[in-house]
């Protein structure tokens, strides 16, 4: 029977009051009551100082982190202003840090407005980091008078005091200091990261503005970073591209005026934006009003546009497309872009608190029909950067084409799963379990091997397949080479689980998944010899590349087979390598015992028994994981001696072939 719940009448329903609005609720305002809740807290703080800076009201903002994770932001503009206001017949300092919904930036859309175009819009920023902090201190400089108040979470704790600023300089400007609390957010140890990357991208969309960050460190001694850019985002661009640049930088600016609806209030919208075409790096970032967009909204709609757009018309025009060939997509000109928009409006409509992304449909619109016009001229007076940036988006589109074609070519031949299907692959042996905490899949070289270890197994969970002959380098091949080997194709059909593309097929078809693998263990079973060794690292090339999450969940074998046979009248012994052989004839010898001495034969020449002991009988035989440090080892060694890197692989010789001399077939 459901229990029952107290009463529920006209008594039950409450209101939270004052600090608790945001101290129980703090997710409401800064989007989580976590770390990055409490990251946000300093942002709003951050906002107000770059406001300022941004109005023309001083040249630097400085950040201080104390070492326990209390927080100061520093500006030099004009200072809050804290006295008493006659119109709302309170202090400022309350409405300001003890009201929500309180500030001085409502009527940004006037021209005698204190902000034209500002971060902080909704008067919610301030009293919300002052209600969710252990302490906050505030210093107002203006009028050469240093006014200050203080709370301890949440409530005030003294009266406004006024002191006069003394010494030479009569600085103004606002400081905030601050130490957000533990129990309004479950983690308050922002990370040293954090505040280099946000004051970086201010930096960059606050042109001319220093932004400084100091760290006190053991011992209290601080260290200190400093971002500047003169020009904003048209250094930036500079910055990003370096020598990949294919087309000189360019920078297009805005300044209109409209409304997201007829029955709307107009509005000012102005804008940068900086593009140039790069052959190795593609970034996407929107700002607006100096928020980094995450989520893109309104500036990232009109890139989309206007450049797929803008490039389809000139590819069209120019007569590039083949026949009957499709139309470029935004992705195509994505991979060879770098593109920052840097916009301010006098209203903004953001997705929410955090400001992540806009949704004003005036600025989409303005944008797009913008962009499509500077790019219009700017194909019609730059011909020859022009050739170079749509040839590239050409090769893009028909790479990412024939990327696809190959994908759907794989899924066709991969999508047989393990079990049924599998052993639909040519002189693959399967298992009778259809446990995969039971299964083994051992790979041997050729069909002896085969034979060797199918009559040694044990049928219930050991499964085998041959690869016949030595497989491709997969790490100097391209995946439309790799999947027309039937060899590879058929191993990854019998372990079942997709397959880890990079690139620009990371995402699509066949995908890896782990729960689909079907295999406790994939055993490598070679020969102990130097084809054996060869054909076992064009294997792990082959994990390497296509299934790198196997070597790091400790999926991969290696099989150890014995070098040598010591047969007594008694036993047959096997020793892995030169130092056991030593020690076991050391002590036949030292016993008196009579042996004979041989190496061990290949795997398709041994007795099942044999086999059955020394290299499939869990309790018996010797396994090596490939473990994740040994992949990154084996990595390394991997493109020295397989990739593409010929200064790396000439230096290697040099310096280590002479230890093989005596080995290397020539």
């Amino acid at each position: 029977m459901p229990k029952k719940t107290p009463q529920y009448d006209n008594q039950s329903i409450t209101m939270l009051k004052g600090a608790d609005r945001v101290r129980k609720r703090p997710a409401v305002i800064f989007g989580s009551d976590g770390l990055e809740g409490c990251e946000h807290s300093y942002f709003e703080i951050l906002s107000n100082a770059v406001d300022e800076a941004r109005e023309g009201h001083g040249s630097e903002i400085i950040t201080t982190v104390f070492a326990d994770r209390s927080l100061m932001v520093e500006d030099f503009g004009r200072g809050v202003p804290l006295d008493f206001n006659e119109t709302e017949g309170r202090y400022n300092w309350e409405l300001v840090y003890c009201e929500l919904y309180a500030g001085g930036k409502y009527d940004n859309n006037d021209s005698g407005a204190a902000y034209e175009f500002s971060l902080g819009l909704n008067g919610l920023g301030a009293c919300a980091t002052q209600y969710s902090s252990e302490y906050m201190d505030v210093t107002s400089y203006s009028g050469g008078v240093a006014s200050s108040i203080h709370f301890k979470k949440g409530e005030p704790v003294s009266e406004l005091i006024k002191e006069p600023i003394t010494g030479k300089k009569r600085r103004t400007g606002t400081t905030v200091k601050w130490r957000p609390d533990l129990e309004v957010f479950t983690d308050t140890n922002i990370p040293r990261e954090f505040f280099l990357d946000t004051l970086h991208r201010q930096a960059v969309v606050t042109a001319g503005i220093r932004f400084v960050v100091r760290f006190e460190e053991e011992g209290g001694k601080f260290t200190e970073e400093s971002f500047l850019y003169e020009n904003g985002i048209s250094d930036y661009i500079r910055e990003i591209a370096g020598e990949t640049a294919m087309t000189e930088p360019v920078l297009w600016k805005l300044e209109t005026k409209g409304r997201d609806r007829d029955d709307k209030d107009e509005y000012k919208l102005r804008a940068e934006i900086a593009f140039c075409a790069s052959s190795q790096v593609n970034v996407l970032e929107y700002y607006h009003s100096g928020s980094f967009l995450e989520h893109g909204g309104s500036p990232e709609k009109a890139v989309r546009t206007a450049f797929t757009y803008a490039v389809d018309k000139k590819l069209k025009a120019l007569g590039k497309y083949n026949k009957n060939e499709a139309k470029i997509t935004f992705q195509d000109i994505q991979d060879c872009v770098i593109v920052v928009t840097n916009s301010q409006s006098t209203l903004t409509s953001y997705a929410n608190q955090t400001k992540k992304a806009i949704t004003n449909t005036f600025i989409a619109e303005a944008m797009t029909s913008f962009l499509k016009e500077q790019l219009e001229i700017y194909f019609m007076e730059r011909p020859a950067e022009t050739e170079k940036f749509l040839n590239q988006v050409l090769v893009n589109k028909r790479s990412r084409e024939s990327a696809e074609s190959t994908r759907l070519n794989l899924k066709k031949k991969l999508q047989t799963s393990t079990g049924v299907g599998a052993d639909r692959v040519e002189k693959f042996v399967s298992c009778r379990s259809k446990d995969p905490t039971r299964r083994e899949l051992y790979i041997v070289e050729g069909d002896s091997a085969l034979t060797s270890v199918k009559l040694s197994r044990d049928a219930e969970f050991q499964a085998v397949i041959p690869v016949r002959g030595k497989t491709l380098n997969c790490l100097k091949s391209t995946y439309d080479r790799i999947f027309k080997s039937e060899i590879i194709v058929d191993l990854l059909r019998v372990i079942g689980c997709g397959v880890e593309l990079k690139g620009k097929v990371k995402s699509d078809a066949a995908p890896f998944d782990i729960n689909s693998l079907k295999w406790s263990k994939i055993i490598f079973c070679t020969d102990a010899d130097e084809d054996g060794f060869q054909i076992r690292t064009l294997l792990l090339t082959i994990f390497y590349r296509l299934l790198p999450s196997l070597i790091e969940a400790g999926k991969i074998y290696i099989a150890e087979s014995p070098l040598f046979e010591i047969t007594t009248k008694k036993e047959t012994l096997f020793a892995y390598n030169e130092p056991e052989k030593a020690e076991i004839v050391a002590r036949l010898e030292k016993e008196g015992m009579k042996y004979t001495l041989q190496r061990s034969k290949g795997l398709g020449e041994n007795d099942p028994q044999m086999m059955a002991m020394t290299t499939m009988n869990p309790a018996t035989r010797r396994l090596i994981r490939v473990n994740p440090t040994d992949a990154a080892a084996t990595a390394r060694i991997f493109e020295t001696l397989l990739g593409d890197d010929l200064p790396a692989r000439k230096e290697f010789i040099t310096r280590y072939g002479a230890q093989y001399w005596d080995t290397a077939d020539i």
